[in-house]
């Protein structure tokens, strides 16, 4: 009975909401009023397809028959385009966990793993097992595959492996070549996924999580995002603030720099970690042999770049040049303790000991996906200029020596198509939870402080210490508290929040990186190159 009485209700409110989200700057101007303006009313026949939408019934199932009878997957069909509903529709993948006391159920808590182009179907059945009972009964936990991703009518590129290495450092010799990997990626994408490619963005992904939840009869939502995530939250509060709930943006995105400036501040970022390491390293010169004082660690580390550019050094017989190692020591470097042993194991197969490369990060590879998100959301980031990214890897490689010239290097973004709507500016006051490590290699803590100042109603939560990408939960009594009683009460912390990191929680992010997962869960991480 309750979904029968809220069903006309909800019908008018999604269409309403929907077409404020569509009109032209609504998410630039800041948190959206209660009602449509006159102006951004839908047609009539705008109307009625957004009402079809919403109308849906989903057929859940069970999602395989070897996984728990509880976790349930279904589909719904959403827009390709919200600005043209009549037209062309696309397949949603969803799932759902209930709650597990339906007398104490709050509502729906969704959940993003990361990206772009992560799926996140699974999510329900990966956490169910991470969040305390407390919170499986505050809530039917969902997830989704975005648009374009997993089983959500993904898109594809046909490209062929060695075209997915997408991070290459910038030298004169290749360049020209780089240059025209970069245009052959952006032309395959748009020969193998046509019109559908411009419409993968997160402004529609967030309305596509919107009509969902008009779908499920839910009045708001709950969301939990880890770093991609952060974005997409963060531009679902920005076009429904109204519709948003309890709200943890964990490892955060910066809304301001997506995305060529977050891929440019992992360089930034590996600066004053790096200097961290060098330091942590001399200290422990007697265990490690790197150095006893920090720039003699520095000359250790530098001399094996120079050495393994003359001759690539070879371990487990792979052979890892200096532009491989500089790759490997960006992400490495926030912890500490990886990134010694990561030039211990190079400095011992240098000088012709026997090493191991178990504990070396495999080379990253992005799909199609990533690209279409990257490129779609914000075409003004990047340049149509070729010479202008050779200028800005140069300077970028002295600025930021580890990393800069990998960042600022050309992209397939310089090719793509203009963006079908412009980038959202996230200025808001709905209430949220930013959750951040103070050593965190993909969103560095000014990213979180960023979008922490973007979210004038939210409140920040840093791990000092704080090692990792990927915060809740990590056995910290003191971050998953504040985490798990603002899920389950729905109370911000009155103040901004500092928590220190624990010797077990910085080793289990160890841990989980090398084994690829987040904290504490059985869950696909994003790699050490991707959000």
């Amino acid at each position: 009975m309750r979904r029968r009485r809220l069903a006309p209700l909800l019908t008018v409110s999604v269409t309403a909401a929907l077409a404020l989200a569509l009109a032209t700057g609504a998410a630039e101007a800041g948190a959206a009023p209660a009602a449509a303006p006159v102006s951004a009313a839908p047609s009539s026949a705008t109307a009625d397809a957004l009402d079809r939408y919403v109308a849906q019934k989903p057929a859940w199932r069970r999602c395989q028959a070897d996984l728990p009878a509880e976790y349930q997957c279904a589909t719904i069909k959403v827009p390709l385009d919200y600005r043209a509903p009549q037209g062309k529709r696309i397949t949603m993948a969803i799932s759902r966990i209930k709650s597990t006391a339906p007398d104490k159920r709050h509502g729906v808590l969704f959940f993003n793993p990361g990206g772009p182009g992560l799926p996140g179907l699974d999510m329900p059945l990966y956490m169910k097992d991470t969040l305390p009972e407390a919170a499986r009964q505050t809530y039917d936990l969902i997830g989704f595959d975005p648009r374009g991703v997993g089983r959500s009518s993904p898109v594809t590129c046909d490209l062929e492996p060695e075209e997915e290495n997408w991070l290459r450092p910038y030298k004169e010799a290749t360049f020209d070549k780089d240059v025209a990997w970069a245009r052959d990626v952006a032309r395959k994408c748009r020969a193998a996924s046509g019109d559908t490619l411009r419409h993968i963005t997160t402004r529609n992904t967030a309305r596509d999580m919107d009509l969902l939840r008009a779908v499920l009869g839910e009045k708001k939502i709950s969301y939990f995002g880890y770093s991609y995530g952060t974005y997409l939250g963060s531009v679902y509060t920005q076009l429904f603030p109204a519709r948003a709930d309890r709200v943890v943006l964990d490892s955060a995105v910066d809304p301001a720099r997506a995305w060529r400036g977050m891929i440019q501040w992992w360089a930034e970022g590996a600066e004053p970690a790096f200097e961290r390491w060098t330091e942590w390293a001399a200290a422990r010169s007697a265990e490690y042999g790197l150095g006893d004082t920090p720039k003699k660690v520095d000359r250790t580390f530098w001399g094996l770049v120079r050495q393994a550019d003359e001759k690539p050094i070879e371990i487990d017989g792979q052979a890892y040049t200096g532009d491989d190692v500089r790759s490997m020591m960006r992400g490495a470097v926030f912890s500490v303790k990886s990134g010694t042993e990561l030039v211990v194991e190079l400095k011992k197969a240098a000088a012709g000991e026997p090493a191991s490369a178990k504990k070396f990060p495999a080379a990253e590879t992005v799909p199609a996906s990533f690209w279409t998100v990257v490129c779609n959301d914000n075409s003004a980031a990047w340049s149509r200029d070729p010479e202008s990214y050779r200028r800005d890897a140069i300077a970028d490689k002295g600025r930021y020596p580890l990393f800069g010239d990998f960042a600022s290097s050309v992209k397939p973004c310089a090719f793509w198509d203009r963006s079908a709507e412009p980038a959202t500016v996230v200025n808001n006051k709905v209430g949220s939870l930013v959750v951040q490590n103070e050593w965190d290699s993909q969103t560095p803590l000014s990213s979180g402080q960023a979008l922490h100042t973007d979210l004038k109603g939210s409140k920040m939560l840093t791990v000092l210490g704080g090692e990792g990408h990927g915060v809740y939960p990590s056995g910290n009594a003191c971050t998953d508290g504040k985490v798990t009683d603002y899920l389950t009460t729905g109370k911000l912390p009155a103040k901004d929040v500092t928590c220190k990191a624990t010797v077990g929680s910085n080793a289990d992010a160890r841990e989980n990186r090398k084994r690829d997962v987040l904290p504490g869960a059985p869950l696909p991480q994003r790699s050490p190159d991707r959000f």
